[in-house]
């Protein structure tokens, strides 16, 4: 699957390329000799935390030590790292000045080493440590600015082993976890598809192909996922790596993020401000994912009404919304509310243009929510068999606050998404109704 992706002419018009050098399989750790000798590496940064140290940390460090290579290390002495200005800044603090960078983790530990490489120019290697997001390949980090969860361009990283010796003895929930963000992708691509025919996006097929063939293999490989096969583990690991190529392939989050992952960065920004429980987050994709699912289901339902959105978008009072969004995030709502004053996202005429848009491709709306969507018990079925929590109350969430967080999703950045279609069309109401 990975051996087919190069620099290529796209027919949607881009140059589409992906240069790093990926090791997946049994024992593949050992690569990392050959690559510290290959490319006459003398000197290293290791970034870990204390749990991932702990799953690879004496293996990478017998390498290093076997290659005569000095080793500068940072580990968080953490039981849970947020991505934030604090330990991004800890982290640089610890830097010293190397041939390459190497990171031994998942998300969190990626996207702090892929900010640190891409600060320092140096080549950038990440030891997998579990099956459980997609951002391993990408070049961006999901990060936590100012209290608002913000994708930061960052660096796509030169080597990424994922050892399955090392990624099977993930814990179950990280497991559960990789699935979750991948069917997310389900949501993804239907609120991409949408905003392309509503706005005009840029939209790539073929690189929305590659992200349903990564899904396909995770859900085929769901079952063994969890009895820790290890070829289960690679296949779903490499779809998630896919995953995360197809995001550097289009430069954006598109391919693999949509309203679902806000549902997510919502309650992680609930979490950092008030204590509130979360989870890890393709858990909470995962299980958005069911929730948005059943969002579009109900939104095939309606008969778009032209006055009832017209009226509904010109008594909306940003002032009023604005503190709502205070009261649900406290300091992160700032961010936002800073941000609409530059994307505009409730202009009036800009909204008129919207809506005709909106009825005038209705029946093809339709067409692509049955063509990437699956049925809700489909998902559900796969929820089973992944462990992967149906509601916010397992993981100690109310769900009380769902059709708020329906709503902010909307705000948290300039992509449109399904949220933004309903508040289009002034039925926000009828679809939170849905959703509970």
């Amino acid at each position: 699957m990975l051996e087919n992706i190069k620099e290529y002419d796209c027919e949607c018009g881009k140059e589409h390329s992906f240069s790093s050098v990926i090791h997946i399989g049994s024992g593949r750790i050992n690569e990392l000799g050959n690559i510290l000798i290959r490319k006459n590496i003398k000197k290293v940064f290791l970034l870990a935390d204390k749990n991932t140290f702990a799953a690879a940390g004496e293996r990478v460090s017998a390498i290093l030590e076997k290659c005569s290579v000095q080793v500068n290390s940072f580990v968080f002495d953490l039981d849970h790292v947020e991505p934030n200005e604090t330990n991004t800044g800890l982290a640089l603090m610890h830097y010293s000045e190397c041939d390459m960078i190497i990171g031994i983790g998942s998300g969190v530990i990626n996207d702090i080493g892929k900010i640190i490489s891409n600060t320092a120019n140096k080549l950038y290697c990440i030891i997998a440590t579990a099956p459980s997001m997609d951002g391993y390949a990408s070049s961006s980090s999901s990060m936590t600015r100012s209290g608002l969860k913000i994708s930061i361009s960052s660096k796509c990283p030169d080597i990424i082993i994922g050892d399955t010796d090392i990624l099977c003895n993930a814990p179950e929930r990280m497991l559960t976890s990789g699935i979750g963000d991948i069917i997310a992708k389900y949501i993804a691509l239907c609120d991409w598809r949408i905003s392309a025919l509503i706005n005009g996006e840029y939209y790539c097929e073929e690189i929305a192909e590659l992200v349903r063939q990564a899904m396909k293999t995770c859900v085929e490989n769901a079952d063994g996922l969890l009895k820790r096969e290890k070829t289960a583990v690679e296949a779903v690991f490499e779809a998630l790596i896919l995953s995360g190529i197809t995001m550097k392939l289009a430069d954006s989050s598109r391919p693999a993020s949509g309203i679902e992952h806000y549902f997510s960065h919502l309650w992680d920004m609930r979490n950092v401000e008030f204590g509130t429980p979360c989870d890890f987050h393709g858990i909470q994709c995962g299980m958005a994912t069911l929730i948005s699912a059943k969002a579009y289901m109900k939104l095939k339902e309606i008969i778009p009404n032209r006055e009832n959105a017209l009226e509904n978008a010109k008594n909306f009072s940003l002032d009023e919304w604005n503190e709502t969004l205070r009261k649900f995030l406290g300091k992160g709502a700032e961010a936002m509310i800073q941000l609409e004053k530059k994307e505009k996202k409730y202009d009036l005429s800009a909204h008129a243009v919207r809506l005709e848009r909106i009825i005038g491709n209705w029946n093809e709306i339709l067409k692509i929510i049955d063509e990437e969507i699956p049925p809700i018990d489909e998902l559900y079925s796969l929820a089973e068999t992944i462990s992967l929590p149906k509601t916010p109350e397992e993981i100690g969430i109310s769900s009380e606050i769902l059709p708020l967080t329906f709503r902010i999703t909307a705000d948290i950045r300039d992509k449109y998404i399904l949220s933004r279609l309903c508040r289009d069309l002034g039925i926000t109401d009828e679809i939170t109704e849905a959703i509970m």
